[in-house]
């Protein structure tokens, strides 16, 4: 310290304390992925549940549930997980989640799967297309006596909005305990 005519000039190492900032940014972006996760799992559980609560066929839909960190929807000071279920595993899951209109008699196969019956004299044929006239499909498969009938819908993943304040809790509560075991808390 000096002290001049009518200057007081104090120099003081920072270092340390650009240090400890620089080391509260960084805890605080791995908080924020810690936080997210935390949330996602809450309402990955609550999805879970939902799906055990509809009851299983064959387990498909259970095992297909998953919960995934967004890298392209996260950046800095932002994690983004997705909670939903892979088609590819159960592509019935969006026939339950919104309901959906059953036009077709259907029979359980010897492999466990159920498919729309066809109507003899067709089998061995090329099934109609997405794309073909509703004529062509009702010529191919046996339709419901009466016509058809709307199957309401079973969401699974819909009703676990409900968790949001739940999810909400977990991800404060996570992002607190991340900080607070940081810098400040002698994690680092």
């Amino acid at each position: 310290m000096s002290a001049g005519k009518n200057t007081l000039t104090l120099r003081a190492d920072t270092a340390a304390a650009d240090r400890f900032f620089d080391s509260l940014v960084e805890v605080s972006e791995e908080a924020v992925r810690a936080a997210a996760q935390a949330g996602a799992q809450v309402l990955y559980n609550e999805v879970k549940r939902n799906v055990e609560r509809i009851g299983m066929e064959s387990g498909n839909l259970r095992r297909a549930i998953y919960q995934v960190f967004s890298a392209d929807n996260s950046g800095p000071g932002r994690a983004v997980y997705h909670v939903s279920w892979n088609v590819n595993k159960a592509p019935h899951g969006h026939l339950l989640e919104y309901g959906h209109l059953q036009r077709y008699k259907h029979y359980r196969g010897n492999d466990g799967r159920i498919r729309p019956m066809v109507r003899p004299g067709m089998e061995g044929r090329p099934k109609p297309g997405r794309r073909a006239s509703q004529d062509a499909k009702d010529a191919y498969w046996v339709p419901l006596p009466g016509g058809p009938r709307q199957v309401a819908a079973r969401p699974f993943v819909r009703p676990a909005a409900a968790k949001f304040p739940d999810a909400q809790a977990a991800m404060e509560g996570e992002y607190l305990r991340f900080i607070n075991e940081g810098p400040l808390g002698g994690r680092r």
